[in-house]
């Protein structure tokens, strides 16, 4: 089976017919804080029946595009400003086979002074820093991706033995992916494309709940509230082009003052948050909100 080379830039040639169905359904292949796998049965309801292109620009896990794949009748645009999950995105798609060879070597060496030892290291080559990459989020604590301001990755060993990645699901994310486009792309360029019949979900990083929350420092590039009010600014645009979109978010004043206009639903879910042994979670419940968007 062909490989495409891996690079982070590559927009590709991407067909307009529908992707297949899947043999299975599918699932995140990594843990992302802040995931919508358990929120999809509510929030699937408030997608359309069908739909040309997919959009994402807030990526992480992919959740919402494999639940809502077999709508769509184009091709699924997903972005995300994190580099190293982009990469890995596009190792598993690109080059599945060299992928697995590398997370094989990696479950050989698995320990906690292994874990330490990969923690700091930079890889340049993209294979191997999607191995790092999926090694790191299986085994660090909480599955957590963080990373301080100069870009350095620095959550704990989790305690976790590294599983790496079965056959069978890497095959059908090949399948999945085989013509989507997927770059480290800004949400302001990203929505500048989106078109009537065409579906946007957006699942930006939540505003932190107090200065010192961390979780919300998943790349180097914070996300603040000038961002927030932007993104609001840019569904309103898609609204007006006559694009339906679906945003998750915390339920607060500001999120309801910025999205007046839209349909807004809401919701009780459980997080994990840090507990006071910062090895731990406490789930607490999180009041959040569905904003609905589009042409009526």
């Amino acid at each position: 089976m062909g490989r495409r080379s891996l690079t982070l830039t590559d927009e590709g040639a991407v067909a307009a017919s529908r992707l297949a169905p899947a043999t299975r359904p599918l699932k995140p292949f990594i843990k992302w804080a802040g995931g919508k796998t358990r929120l999809l049965p509510k929030l699937l309801p408030h997608l359309p029946s069908t739909f040309t292109d997919y959009y994402e620009p807030f990526l992480g896990g992919g959740a919402m595009f494999f639940a809502a794949r077999d709508r769509m009748c184009g091709v699924p645009h997903l972005h995300d400003l994190n580099e190293e999950l982009v990469n890995a995105w596009l190792a598993v798609r690109d080059c599945p086979s060299a992928l697995q060879a590398e997370l094989d070597v990696l479950k050989e060496q698995d320990s906690e002074e292994f874990y330490y030892s990969m923690r700091p290291r930079q890889p340049v080559e993209p294979l191997e820093r999607a191995a790092r990459f999926i090694y790191l989020n299986q085994t660090s604590w909480n599955g957590l991706w963080r990373v301080n301001r100069w870009g350095g990755f620095n959550v704990p060993w989790g305690q976790r033995a590294f599983r790496g990645l079965d056959d069978e699901l890497v095959d059908a994310l090949e399948a999945a992916l085989k013509d989507a486009v997927i770059t480290v792309e800004d949400f302001r360029t990203t929505l500048t494309r989106p078109k009537a019949g065409d579906f946007v979900y957006l699942d930006p990083p939540y505003l932190p709940i107090s200065d010192t929350s961390k979780f919300y420092l998943y790349t180097e590039k914070r996300f603040r509230k000038p961002d927030l009010e932007e993104l609001a600014g840019l569904c309103h645009q898609l609204t007006e082009r006559g694009v339906h979109w679906v945003l998750s978010n915390r339920d607060t004043p500001l999120v309801r003052e910025l999205f007046v206009g839209a349909r807004i639903v809401s919701l009780t879910t459980r997080r994990s948050v840090a507990a006071q042994n910062r090895r731990d979670v406490e789930k607490v419940d999180s009041p959040e909100v569905i904003v609905i968007g589009g042409p009526a």
